[in-house]
């Protein structure tokens, strides 16, 4: 999975398509396939992706073609990770510091900070692809 994802809001089928190196008809069948990969649809019925769904879609290719997995069991497995994301960044927030020192060794815990550093990027880059919008809409001519 080191395929470089623009920094942008929302991807087309087309967009995930080339990034991920898959046909339409391919991503299409995995929604129906996969509850963790359900893209919007726009006013028109264009499908519409978010980053975290070209990271599921990277994933579920991971687990498909690198990894030998069959749909059910790549099905099972991405349930499991994606169910298994441990505590949400409110709660490792509210550990006292001296709870947080002792568990710094454990590799879970490493792990999962990991995890809520990449989720806090993700809203970051997000936020300000809102900002660059909001004021691109905000301006006025005088």
């Amino acid at each position: 999975m080191d395929k470089q994802i623009p920094n942008k809001l929302f991807f087309k089928i087309g967009e995930v398509c080339e990034i991920t190196d898959t046909q339409p008809y391919v991503l299409r069948y995995w929604e129906s396939e996969f509850a963790a990969l359900a893209p919007a649809k726009n006013s028109s019925g264009q499908r519409i992706y978010r980053r975290k769904d070209i990271e599921t879609v990277l994933r579920i290719k991971q687990l498909l073609y690198e990894e030998g997995f069959t749909i059910a069991g790549a099905k099972k497995r991405l349930e499991v990770e994606l169910g298994g994301r441990g505590q949400t960044p409110q709660a490792m927030a509210s550990l006292p510091e001296t709870e947080v020192a002792t568990v710094e060794g454990d590799d879970e815990i490493k792990e999962r900070v990991e995890e809520i550093r990449s989720v806090l990027l993700e809203v970051r880059n997000e936020l300000r692809g809102m900002l660059t919008l909001l004021g691109k809409g905000g301006r006025r001519d005088s």
